[in-house]
């Protein structure tokens, strides 16, 4: 499978185990906790993958900005956080450092 392909399953796979982390009340909750093992497990499982045909720093830095980006999208639309100029601007940076680093 192509590298890309499995380094986007690993950033949907880490936000969707970010996503649930919020829902497990400190892991005290069964099935939110299985969203963040089995998210977790997967975004490792497949970004592992990537590393045999990217280079590391490559890989985290589109796995840990996008990841962090989409969380906090997820965070405004899913469980209503507050959106402002400052958490776009934020977004637009991390986005514009993945992209920077990436050229």
């Amino acid at each position: 499978m192509n590298a890309f392909v499995l380094l986007v399953f690993a950033i949907i796979s880490e936000v969707f185990g970010s996503s649930f982390l919020k829902l497990t009340n400190g892991f005290k909750k069964i099935l939110p906790t299985l969203g963040v093992i089995i998210g977790y497990g997967t975004a490792f499982y497949t970004l592992s993958l990537t590393l045999t045909e990217l280079p590391l720093g490559l890989v985290y830095a589109i796995w840990a900005g996008m990841g962090t980006a989409l969380t906090a999208i997820v965070g405004i639309v899913v469980y209503k956080e507050v959106f402002n100029m400052k958490k776009l601007t934020g977004i637009l940076l991390i986005i514009a450092g993945v992209v920077l680093l990436n050229i």
